[in-house]
């Protein structure tokens, strides 16, 4: 089968029979093969990030096992106890009961960044809702992804669940991805990738939840402990060599507290390029012409990267830091950088320091996160106000403090909501309770009659709202 619409067809097919399967299955069975796959896929967690490590070039491997626990462990914990068959809340006051359904076939286009820990989280949360999933891994990660796949459907059948509730596209293309999302047979694309796939989703003409990218600005305040501050940030722009999507891309201070803060980041191993090493670095770790960062570089430790980039460093050099002036194309590496590269601005005072913040978020990361340290929370607040993100991060590293779960409450997610402003449906992170469709039974008002009323006898000056209700009530 070579046709690209009969590829697509087939594997909305057997999408459809599993999804009247699935249909059938009650809340208990269902916890079942979500229980299953957490299982199978936490065994595997290591064998997982290896493969993805080794197949791609990406990242550090012992971090991709975390994040592989964070997308089985942490993901379940979040929704092993959450209906989402059958009737899931009812309001006795208000007489409605709330029913949840499953939406149907679900679409999860997979980054390279997060290959098996994406499928993972997204395996899990469509399982959770009865709602088959059509994997599409990309090109440089189809191996570890088939085999992630492979994990979590053996485990989902010998829990019972409906044969093909989850397929693979094993050799696509942009074609059949763009002939899925807009399938008519297809309930919902989940889209986590690069802007274009992101906003092909959306215009597909079916649902689509996707997100945007982060170019997260770090506000360090007068207030904050700076070497605390400092260990969080390497910490985190260092996790899995920065392919985090919430991971800090510029750090921004006040000029009273810059040399404090940048003799901390020195003293933790990271180092400052001069001007001349900035140009080589922007050459090497940017493409100008579209604005967008070497894909070379991603997820590649710092040592990697200056040697591409004819910059000698000191030996165990965790971060490259570049002092900019700026913010926009003139200035390459103010965008998000997936690496561990930050950017550096020193600012005259606070209100100017919160203007480049902002400058940072509007530049490219409209929606997704910001972080801030600091221990006044009136400049906590403030900050939080000003920014257009949906996670504003308080002393916690960034890429662990926005997917959730390990500092704070928020919904252990590989996909971040980025709201209207990333042009998105939602600010959360997305996880169970948003792939379930609810029905609203509806039931009649205590002591409300019948009546009818003839509204053809009102004139304009008094056909107003308070006549017409007053009408309705005495008919109570």
């Amino acid at each position: 089968m070579n046709n690209i619409q009969d590829i697509a067809d087939e594997l909305m097919l057997n999408a459809a029979m599993a999804a009247g399967e699935f249909q059938q299955l009650d809340q208990s069975s269902t916890d079942k093969i979500v229980e299953n796959i957490f299982k199978a896929g936490l065994n595997n967690r290591v064998k997982l990030a290896r493969l993805a490590q080794e197949e791609t070039g990406i990242g550090v491997w012992q971090h991709k096992v975390l994040k592989n626990v964070l997308a089985t462990q942490m993901v379940f914990e979040n929704i092993k106890d959450e209906k989402t068959v059958g009737v899931i809340k009812k309001d006795d006051n208000s007489g409605i009961v709330e029913i949840a359904q499953p939406l149907g076939p679900v679409f999860a286009i997979i980054p390279i960044t997060n290959p098996t820990s994406t499928i993972l989280f997204k395996i899990l949360i469509s399982m959770k809702t009865r709602n088959p999933v059509i994997v599409s891994p990309p090109r440089n990660a189809v191996n570890c992804c088939k085999e992630t796949v492979d994990i979590c459907y053996e485990a989902a059948l010998a829990a019972g669940a409906p044969e093909d509730c989850i397929q693979i596209i094993e050799h696509g293309s942009r074609e059949l991805t763009r002939t899925i999302m807009s399938h008519p047979h297809l309930a919902l694309t989940l889209a986590t990738g690069g802007t274009g796939l992101v906003h092909a989703a959306y215009s597909s003409g079916n649902p689509a939840i996707g997100v945007g990218p982060g170019n997260v600005p770090v506000f360090i305040d007068k207030s904050a402990d700076i070497p605390f501050a400092i260990e969080n940030i390497i910490t985190s722009k260092t996790f899995d060599n920065g392919t985090v999507c919430a991971s800090e891309q510029s750090i921004i201070v006040e000029k009273a507290i810059s040399d404090t803060v940048r003799k901390e980041f020195e003293k933790q191993q990271c180092y400052f390029i001069d001007e001349m090493e900035i140009k080589k670095l922007e050459d090497y770790a940017v493409l100008k012409e579209k604005g967008t960062m070497n894909p070379e570089i991603v997820g590649k430790p710092a040592g990697f990267i200056a040697e591409k980039a004819g910059i000698n460093i000191p030996e165990g050099t965790k971060i490259l830091m570049a002092r900019l002036n700026g913010v926009g194309t003139e200035y390459p590496l103010s965008i998000e950088i997936l690496a561990p590269v930050l950017a550096y601005y020193e600012c005259e005072n606070y209100e100017a320091a919160i203007k480049t913040c902002i400058d940072l978020n509007f530049l490219g990361g409209i929606g997704h996160t910001a972080a801030i340290y600091a221990n006044d929370e009136g400049r906590i607040m403030e900050f939080s106000r000003l920014m257009n993100a949906g996670r504003i991060v308080v002393n916690t590293p960034s890429s662990q403090g926005a997917v959730g779960g390990l500092f704070n409450t928020l919904y252990t997610s590989f996909t971040l909501g980025c709201g209207t402003g990333g042009k998105n449906i939602t600010t959360e992170n997305i996880s169970a309770h948003h792939l379930i469709n609810i029905q609203r039974v509806c039931r009649r008002k205590k002591n409300v009659q019948w009546f009818q009323f003839d509204l053809t006898k009102y004139t304009d000056e008094n056909i107003d709202a308070d006549n017409i209700l007053n009408e309705y009530y005495k008919n109570y």
